[in-house]
């Protein structure tokens, strides 16, 4: 398994040239789900003693496996959030994996560490973070929040000298907030109080301080983190950044800003002012997965004061040791800085994206969405038979096909999807059955998505 002979040398060529193929294909397909009934009987069982063969399991993939995959990166792909990696991510995502990278510390993956964290300070200074800011890519942003409130509460605890050791801890966040920051508290045994959205799913200042008014001050003193989003993945809506900021510092509260999906924008010149205040965090997240261009999975965490961080997530043990010794600053074990120890270089696909293209690119493709976003919220208001529900904030547009009961959007959705034409899921919206369309991609245009609006008719 370990040599390199006749039969590697051919099954090296047969993935290259399908992982090269796939890469020039455009668009590539939508495929479909498929039932494990279904599966079964075209894959049979895969694993068995004797082994396939490479070029056997590569066919399978390839006529089984890979249609019952939906392609995230299909101009039509518009529900939950796409992803459009650029072709240079993708390659240099196999020579990640080539190369065998252990990129948990400095000692064994110095070069791999120091791309990411080029790449983490372009982030840094989107948001106007400070030059001592750093962190790390972890798999999503389920991962990075957890880290990041992790970090909160650990610096909570330290602030009081030990006083909150055994007081469970408490997270403010909106009602429009991530199912993760839920999921977190979960696994933290903390308790998390929400404070109630617009109609249009923002938190703002003035709410949150009349929810924080209104506790008892043992309440009060159990708040470790203030949690503010950048970008709702349902409506794409940007919470007041600046106005939780503020109050996140009068308290003396952790700020952490979730811009998983969102924070993408921040790049974009004209966008940058909608997210206001976002400086005034202390932890930030945004996927590179999402809008920024890059393969799954990358997650960029990024911590005001990462010295914080390491604090809380450092692990110890006799084998670790030699990963702790007075070294400066400059030896960055990115195991410290998150939930984890063992990673992959996650963020060099998309470190070797940014330095490939450049950061104009970026903002350009993302500018390229948002004005798609604008010009396909003008159709659906100029339509007879559709209603635009929320002025788009970033790029995503939640609205509405007049008449249609639960039953009708799902047929439709399913229809669209069998047919090959887009993959567009229901969603809610004031607990009414609707559609949303999530751009991240800017090889969708405004002529394609209005094809599957008149297929609504």
């Amino acid at each position: 398994m370990h040599f390199h002979d006749a039969a590697t040398e051919a099954l090296t060529e047969a993935i290259v040239g399908y992982s090269v193929d796939r890469v020039r294909l455009y668009p590539p397909p939508l495929d479909r789900a498929s039932t494990l009934a279904d599966l079964q009987a075209a894959a049979g069982d895969t694993i068995t003693a004797e082994g396939m063969g490479g070029l056997a399991a590569l066919q399978l993939f390839q006529d089984v496996l890979a249609p019952a995959t939906i392609s995230t990166d299909h101009p039509a792909f518009l529900s939950f959030v796409p992803a459009a990696p650029t072709e240079a991510s993708i390659l240099f995502d196999l020579v990640v994996g080539a190369s065998s990278i252990y990129a948990g510390s400095w000692m064994e993956g110095a070069g791999a560490v120091f791309a990411e964290n080029q790449a983490l300070r372009w982030i840094a200074d989107l948001v106007g973070l400070p030059e001592t800011a750093g962190g790390v890519f972890v798999s999503g942003g389920t991962n990075g929040n957890l880290s990041a409130l992790i970090a909160a509460r650990f610096n909570w605890r330290h602030k009081t000298g030990g006083r909150n050791d055994r007081v469970r801890g408490l997270i403010i966040a909106s009602t429009g907030s991530h199912s993760s920051i839920a999921s977190a508290a979960r696994a933290m045994d903390a308790d998390i109080l929400r404070v109630r959205a617009d109609e249009r799913g923002r938190l703002h200042g003035e709410a949150l301080r009349e929810l924080i008014d209104g506790l008892a001050p043992e309440d009060r003193d159990r708040i470790f983190v203030i949690v503010a989003t950048s970008g709702t993945t349902n409506a794409g809506v940007i919470d007041d950044l600046d106005g939780a900021g503020r109050i996140a510092e009068e308290l003396g509260a952790w700020f952490h800003v979730d811009g998983a999906y969102g924070g993408a924008a921040l790049c974009s010149p004209t966008a940058r002012p909608k997210f206001a205040g976002i400086e005034r965090c202390d932890s930030f997240i945004v996927d590179p997965h999402k809008w920024l261009f890059a393969p799954f999975d990358c997650c960029a965490l990024v911590y005001r004061n990462p010295e914080i961080a390491r604090a809380a997530h450092t692990q110890h043990a006799e084998y670790l040791d030699v990963l702790h010794g007075d070294h400066g600053r400059e030896e960055w074990n990115p195991s410290d800085y998150a939930h984890h120890l063992s990673r992959r270089a996650r963020g060099l696909p998309f470190w070797f994206s940014l330095a490939t293209y450049g950061t104009d690119a970026y903002a350009r493709a993302v500018d390229t969405t948002l004005a798609v976003t604008v010009g396909v919220a003008d159709l659906i208001r100029a339509s007879d038979h559709l209603d635009l529900l929320v002025e788009p904030d970033l790029s995503i547009v939640i609205f509405r096909r007049i008449g249609w009961t639960p039953a009708q959007y799902q047929a439709w959705s399913d229809q669209s999807l069998l047919d090959g034409v887009s993959f567009v899921v229901p969603t809610a919206w004031n607990n009414e059955t609707v559609l949303r369309f999530c751009f991240v991609n800017p090889l969708t245009t405004i002529e394609q998505v209005a094809e599957i609006l008149e297929s609504m008719r």
